[in-house]
């Protein structure tokens, strides 16, 4: 959950590197560092943000052509000038950063300080380090060599890059378990986590796979091998991010110009996978395994945070559209739990940025079984997407913001898309009815445009009156549970105010001892399927005092003289109203967080692609 980036070539290393972690600020931002090789090594690290580091660097020797930064989420240690990346070795010689968790950290902390090495910090990056430098003195090992060996003994997840000063023309890097990109310019290398520090220097990537080891050198030249010193042959590819999707673009935020872009990245998701003149859906990504899927037992939904509540949207769609039976689990519980995966099962993940670990690890388990796995991802070329059977992206650009948003309509649109396909192939769905869907689905773009204006205002207005409450309660029921979960989850991420979502029926099994004239009450609405149930759980709400916010159809008068506020959303088939009823939820949650004061964008404790377990 951390940022790399390095960079080896003929141009100053230092401001390549800072604008790459400023581009990667978004996976931690509790200590940044860069070390530079200008003949020497000079480190420099600082907790706090890269403007700190920035600060902290000026009138320093920050020249050379070779350089390394790192941005940090704390795993092992506490977040300090001490702790942060980059990390030394004993004899001065090495530098090394790092994203994962080395896992047999202590056992090999006790070997090496029992040859005499003695260590700094609390991190296991430091270690890692240390022995790389045992391995190399013991027989006077090139860099390269040198890693390779340190890695067959480590047990764990890694993204590693490392300088010797004694070998200054060269960078060694290699990955398991935690994503590493190599940007391939002009005689010149950019690594990184991700494409967005390198998309402005080279379109053309080379993705690390596991326990491969990489030296780049400043005469252009490049060499991968495996752990087990087999030389591999990458495949080059072309990235498709453009520069501007990592800007502003004007707004405050990343996470309101993402919230805004929504109607767009809905659209980017459906074009050229339906039409709603000839009333059809094609995914490619289902197209080689579809009669497998079709004849599949049982559907395993698999995701984290906001991906899981987009699996228990799903779980509604499959089971409602095409009668697929469905489990949502959440992936770090299901690789732990011995679960019961069949052959005749398929194994579907989600997750935005396509390397979170314990959807990864849980994948992994999966296939084991053999059973069919399906990715919904964003990142191309990310090691959910290269695992996976089968798969779609979801096209919806780079999301910055840490509190997903069009990442999670993205992946809605793609299963409601999948649903369709598999009610219709399975039967469940006839030709007209699945026509009316599709002709449904293709004008969801176009409301969520229309609600964005018609709300916005509205909701800043809400959020202005509840900005100061310590609690909230969010309800909805069927298709609209799950949005109630993440309605909460948006309040809980970045505006630090506790907030629990329920299905509403359940209000009154517990949660309704906390309802008072202090606690706000967010009620999903819009369900004609159960339109007379929801209102009896506000009727519910307003006998305690409670103060009722609804998420309402248009047009509908009998709630909006209940609640206390109601916003108002198109009218559209029920099964696809959590595209639209989530809208309002997210705006709310970001206004509540900027008036008080919070970072939208980088709350606290929390980083965007979590790859460490």
């Amino acid at each position: 959950m951390c940022g790399i980036v390095a960079y080896i070539g003929a141009q100053k290393a230092y401001p390549i590197v800072i604008k790459g972690l400023q581009r990667l600020e978004y996976r931690g931002y509790d200590s940044a560092g860069i070390a530079l090789q200008n003949g020497s090594l000079n480190v420099f690290k600082k907790k706090g943000k890269v403007a700190d580091l920035i600060e902290f660097t000026k009138g320093k020797n920050i020249n050379g052509n070779i350089g390394m930064g790192h941005t940090r989420w704390a795993t092992h240690g506490k977040p300090d000038d001490i702790n942060a990346h980059p990390h030394t070795s004993g004899n001065g010689r090495l530098v090394l950063i790092h994203n994962g968790i080395i896992e047999n950290y202590a056992l090999l902390k006790s070997s090496l300080t029992n040859l005499g090495h003695t260590f700094k910090s609390e991190t296991d990056t430091e270690v890692l380090v240390h022995l790389i430098e045992e391995v190399q003195q013991a027989e006077d090992l090139p860099l390269e060599e040198a890693v390779r060996q340190a890695l067959t003994q480590v047990h764990g997840a890694y993204a590693i890059v490392v300088m010797d000063s004694k070998d200054p023309h060269k960078l060694v890097a290699a990955r398991k378990s935690s994503p590493l990109v190599i940007g391939v310019g002009d005689n010149e290398f950019l690594i990184a986590s991700d494409a967005t520090p390198i998309v402005e220097h080279t379109k053309n990537v080379v993705y690390l796979n596991d326990e491969e080891v990489a030296t780049v050198t400043l005469d252009g030249e490049m060499l991968i091998k495996t752990l087990k010193n087999e030389v591999t042959n990458p495949a080059i590819h072309e990235i498709e991010l453009q520069i501007e999707q990592l800007e502003k673009g004007g707004y405050d935020y990343f996470m309101l110009k993402e919230i805004f872009e929504q109607p767009t990245t809905i659209a980017e998701c459906m074009r050229g996978r339906m039409d709603a003149d000839e009333g059809w859906v094609r995914l490619g990504g289902m197209a080689e395994h579809l009669k497998r899927m079709v004849n599949a037992q049982r559907m395993i939904i698999l995701g984290c945070g906001t991906s899981w509540h987009a699996g228990m949207i799903a779980e509604y769609l499959f089971e409602d559209l095409a009668r697929l039976p469905v489990e949502v689990e959440y992936a770090s519980e299901f690789r732990y739990r011995n679960p019961v995966v069949r052959d005749q099962d398929v194994v579907l993940a989600i997750s935005q940025s396509g390397e979170t670990a314990d959807t990864y690890a849980a994948l992994e388990l999966a296939k084991q079984h053999g059973a069919l796995t399906y990715g919904i991802v964003n990142v191309v070329g990310s090691s959910i997407a290269r695992l996976t059977d089968c798969g779609s992206y979801i096209h919806v650009g780079p999301e910055i913001g840490v509190a997903s948003t069009k990442a999670f309509t993205g992946q809605v649109t793609m299963l409601t898309m999948m649903a369709l396909i598999l009610g219709y192939e399975r039967g469940y769905l006839p030709k007209s009815k699945y026509q009316k869907l599709v002709q449904a689905l293709s004008l969801i773009p176009g409301k969520v445009d229309a609600l964005l204006k018609n709300c916005h205002q509205q909701v800043r207005y809400i959020a202005g009156e509840f900005k100061d409450a310590s609690n909230a309660l969010y309800l909805g029921r069927g298709y609209n549970f799950p949005v109630a979960l993440e309605g909460a989850l948006k309040l809980k991420e970045i505006s630090y105010i506790h907030a629990e979502g329920y299905p509403a029926a359940e209000m009154k099994h517990g949660p309704i001892a906390l309802i008072d004239e202090n606690m706000p009450v967010f009620v999903i609405a819009t369900n004609k399927s159960a339109y007379e149930k929801i209102v009896s759980n506000i009727q519910e709400v307003k006998a305690r005092k409670g103060v009722v916010i609804a998420v309402v159809t248009e047009g509908d008068e009998s709630i909006k003289q209940l609640a206390d506020h109601s916003i108002e959303i198109p009218e559209t088939e029920e099964p696809f109203t959590p595209l639209l009823s989530v809208v309002p939820l997210q705006l709310l949650a970001y206004h509540i967080a900027v008036m008080r004061g919070c970072n939208v964008d980088q709350p606290r404790n929390l980083a965007k692609s979590v790859t460490v377990e």
